[in-house]
């Protein structure tokens, strides 16, 4: 894995860890940054570490895991 692609990841996944308070969290909120997180990551997979790739990435990712956590 290139630097370009682990970097945005880990950042990625070092901010998802902001979201320690999972308890106060409702389950829309908890799968939109589940989505986010890993909309992001696969993001800057798949455009090598492109900003765009993974910016745009965690915001489908966003959506869909908000769009998802509404079902529950």
């Amino acid at each position: 894995m290139k630097a370009r692609t682990l970097i945005p990841a880990l950042l990625i996944a070092f901010a998802a860890t902001g979201c320690a308070t999972w308890d106060n969290m409702s389950s829309r909120e908890k799968s939109a940054a589940t989505g986010a997180a890993v909309g992001g990551v696969a993001g800057a997979v798949v455009t090598d570490g492109g900003i765009l790739g993974t910016v745009g990435g965690a915001a489908i990712g966003g959506v869909i895991g908000d769009q998802l956590g509404k079902k529950k």
